[in-house]
C-alpha cells in the first residue's frame, strides 16, 4: 500500500500567500470574518496528490506538516473538494499539525479499485472510507473537520468510531441521516432549498447534471454561499475535481439513497441501523455555522444540541459567510481546529 509524496510541503507553504498570522488566529471567530472573504479569490493548489490503496478505494490526498505531529484530518463537501482547505492547511501547519486531507470517492485522484465495486454514496459507504484511510496510514486516532458531506462522515466518525476521533469541528452541526425520517414532508421553503435532491431523484437530473457538471456546480456554490465573492480560476481548480468518473453515479446514488428511492449494499445494514437511531457524540466538539449560508441547515443548534454530550461549543461566524466555511473564512475555521483539541 504507497503512500509516497508526489510533491513537498516547503514548496506548497511557500507559495500560499496567507495574510493572517499565528497571532491574529485568537480573534477570528468572534465576529468580523468580512476580510477573509479575501481567500475566496484565486490561492495556490496543493499540486501533485499523495495516492494510497485503503479499504475499496485508491484514495488521493494531500498531507503536509511534521510526520510526527498530531493528526488533523479535513474532509470536504459536496460539490466541493480539498481546495476548501487550502488556506486552513498551513494555518494548521504552522501551529505543529500533521494535515491529511483526502478526496472523498467520486472526487479528485480518488478511484475505486475494482470495476465490479457499485459506485454507492450512501453514509455509511463514505465513513468507512475514512476509517480504511486511517488504517492505511497506520494513524489510529485524529482530530477531525469538516463541512457538507465531509461533516456527516466527521460526525459518523466520533459517534460510531470515537476511539478513532480526538475531536470534531462540525459545520452546521449533527448532519447523520435517518431514511426513514427524511419520508416526512418539511414546509414548502424547506423543502425548495432541497431542489437539486428532488431534481437528482430523475433521470432528466442525471444526465442534466453529467451534461452540465461544471455549470451546476457554480450556481451552488453561488446560492450556497451568497455573499462569496469567488473568481473563475478558484472554482475551476476545484470543478476539476467533479471530472472523477465515478463522480455523477456517487453524487446521483447519495440522493437518491437518502430519500429512498435507491437500495444501498447489505454490507452497510448494520451500520445504517446504528445511524438511524441518531447515535450522540461524546468526544470534545465546535459546531460552526456562517450567517450567510444559503444551504439547507438549521437555524441556531437547539435541534441538536442534545446531540453533543461531551464538551462543546457553538460559534456563529458573521461577516457573510456562508456554507463553504473553511474557504470563506479560513482564520476562524483553523481557531476552532485549535480550540477544540483544548477544550
Amino acid at each position: 500500500m504507497s503512500h509516497t509524496p508526489l510533491a513537498s510541503r516547503r514548496q506548497f507553504l511557500g507559495s500560499t500567500a496567507i495574510s493572517l498570522g499565528a497571532a491574529s488566529l485568537g480573534l477570528a471567530w468572534t465576529g468580523a470574518a468580512t476580510a477573509q472573504n479575501a481567500a475566496g479569490t484565486t490561492a495556490a493548489s496543493f499540486g501533485p496528490i499523495r495516492q494510497v490503496e485503503a479499504g475499496l478505494l485508491n484514495v488521493g490526498y494531500a498531507e503536509l506538516g511534521p510526520v510526527d505531529g498530531p493528526v488533523v484530518v479535513l474532509l470536504h463537501g459536496w460539490p466541493y473538494d480539498i481546495h476548501s482547505f487550502a488556506e486552513v492547511a498551513p494555518l494548521l501547519v504552522a501551529q505543529g499539525y500533521r494535515v491529511i486531507v483526502p478526496h472523498l470517492r467520486g472526487h479528485g485522484s480518488t478511484r475505486f479499485l475494482s470495476v465490479d465495486s457499485f459506485r454507492n454514496g450512501q453514509q455509511a459507504a463514505v465513513a468507512l472510507d475514512i476509517i480504511a484511510l486511517l488504517d492505511a496510514l497506520k494513524i489510529p486516532r485524529a482530530l477531525f473537520a469538516a463541512f457538507d458531506w465531509g461533516a456527516r462522515t466527521a460526525d459518523i466518525i466520533a459517534a460510531l468510531w470515537p476511539e478513532r476521533c480526538e475531536a470534531l469541528v462540525s459545520v452546521s452541526g449533527y448532519l447523520i441521516g435517518n431514511r426513514e425520517a427524511n419520508k416526512a414532508p418539511l414546509p414548502p421553503a424547506a423543502e425548495y432549498a432541497w431542489w437539486y435532491q428532488f431534481y437528482f431523484a430523475t433521470e432528466r437530473g442525471r444526465l442534466g447534471y453529467e451534461k452540465n457538471r461544471d455549470a451546476f456546480a457554480r450556481l451552488i456554490w453561488q446560492t450556497a454561499s451568497p455573499m462569496w465573492r469567488f473568481d473563475d480560476a478558484t472554482f475551476a481548480r476545484s470543478a476539476a475535481s467533479l471530472d472523477n468518473p465515478d463522480h455523477v453515479a456517487i453524487v446521483i446514488h447519495n440522493y437518491r439513497w437518502r430519500q429512498g428511492l435507491a437500495d444501498g449494499e447489505a454490507r452497510y445494514d448494520a451500520l445504517e441501523r446504528r445511524l438511524a437511531t441518531g447515535p450522540t457524540i461524546g468526544v470534545p466538539t465546535i459546531v460552526l455555522e456562517g450567517d450567510a449560508n444559503g444551504a439547507p441547515h438549521a437555524v441556531g443548534d437547539a435541534a441538536f444540541r442534545h446531540k453533543f454530550t461531551g464538551k462543546y461549543q457553538y460559534r456563529l461566524i458573521e461577516g457573510g459567510i456562508g456554507h463553504n466555511l473553511p474557504q470563506e473564512a479560513p482564520a476562524a475555521f483553523a481557531q476552532a481546529v485549535l480550540d477544540v483539541a483544548r477544550l
